[in-house]
């Protein structure tokens, strides 16, 4: 007996802002601006990865409760605890302890993110000069820290009164620093001017 084939109407997710820039006008522009020989060599964001290192603040259960808090409000999804794989003496840590906590963004959610830590986090920040040119690895992907977490305006002030530091990590693939930077700046990230 055949079975009827089931056709599907599949609608088109809507793109992000950031992410539909980036197919219609970035991509190209790159391509050019770089002097690419074609389009798969434009610098790509593969992802963004959240972390949150507690520290001396890892015994402590409400530390780990604000973090887990900050981690699923600004990202929308639940952090993964990261564990201490040896033992060291000298930091109070045995292997096994959970030592902070991760989250990794792709897709639709890791160009909302990149959009709003671009065009909402970093200006609220006070005394903000530009983020450093010099967090670029061999690679090209691009670290950023925060020492706390109260610029995000998904967070009560409530939610803020235990300050901590989290870091979002840029993985981007890209030939050559330059190539990472350059994509980087279309999405309008503030690199601080040379010389300050």
């Amino acid at each position: 007996m055949a079975t009827a084939n089931k056709t599907a109407t599949k609608t088109t997710p809507q793109l992000s802002r950031l992410h539909g820039l980036y197919n219609d006008t970035f991509a190209a522009e790159l391509v050019t601006e770089l002097k690419l020989d074609n389009v798969h060599q434009v610098p790509k964001l593969e992802k963004i990865v959240i972390n949150v290192g507690l520290g001396k603040a890892k015994d402590d259960k409400r530390m780990m409760e604000v973090a887990t808090n900050t981690v699923r409000k600004i990202t929308g999804q639940q952090p993964v605890q990261t564990i201490a794989k040896n033992s060291i003496a000298g930091f109070k840590l045995r292997e096994g302890n959970v030592i902070g906590l991760k989250a990794t963004l792709r897709g639709e959610r890791m160009y909302e993110m990149a959009d709003r830590l671009i065009s909402i986090v970093l200006p609220r920040l006070r005394d903000f000069h530009g983020v450093s040119a010099k967090a670029f690895d061999k690679q090209g992907n691009y670290s950023l820290g925060m020492t706390d977490q109260s610029v995000f305006p998904e967070l009560t002030f409530e939610e803020t009164t235990t300050a901590h530091g989290m870091q979002f990590v840029f993985v981007i693939n890209a030939q050559e620093q330059a190539h990472a930077r350059a994509l980087l700046e279309k999405f309008g990230m503030p690199f601080e001017k040379e010389g300050k």
